[in-house]
């Protein structure tokens, strides 16, 4: 019985400390991801007067070889047909090899700033897709990668 209050007293604190209105997207990569193969994410804004944060979430493993990851970032206004492709690099690791995300085992989470205190110019559908750049046709050690929409904070 104890083990069931504990239980739901760990439930109920994650959830009443989660925010609503943050949203989270994630595609499994399973640990090899093709650079042909595009992740993309679809969002609905609805209260495009207040300020968003996008941030990109990477898990990966032991397995992937550099210190660093390259991407391929479509973002897409589908209402204004407007596209906005960028090309960014991220560390994922120190000097030293030690990864900087947080977590476990052998898998850690990264989160990467993408567009901070972003605002949307209207209520509608976006997307944003992502390409891995990193010059290799088979980028080995990715688990899962997603973004992460959060109210930006005043």
């Amino acid at each position: 019985m104890h083990k069931i209050l504990t239980l739901f007293f760990v439930i109920g604190v994650v959830v009443s400390c989660s925010n609503a209105s943050e949203t989270v997207q994630m595609k499994s990569i399973n640990g090899t991801w093709n650079k042909k193969a595009k992740q993309q994410f679809d969002f609905k804004i609805s209260d495009a007067q207040h300020a968003k944060n996008i941030i990109f979430v990477i898990r990966n493993n032991n397995d992937y070889p550099y210190s660093n990851i390259r991407l391929i970032v479509d973002f897409t206004d589908h209402q204004s047909k407007r596209q906005a492709v960028d090309t960014l690099n991220y560390v994922l690791a120190k000097p030293n090899g030690e990864w900087i995300g947080k977590g476990f085992g052998d898998t850690k989470e990264t989160l990467f700033q993408y567009k901070i205190n972003y605002k949307f110019p209207h209520n509608g559908d976006y997307s944003v897709s992502l390409i891995q750049a990193m010059r290799t046709d088979n980028l080995k050690g990715i688990e899962d990668i997603g973004v992460k929409l959060e109210p930006a904070k005043p």
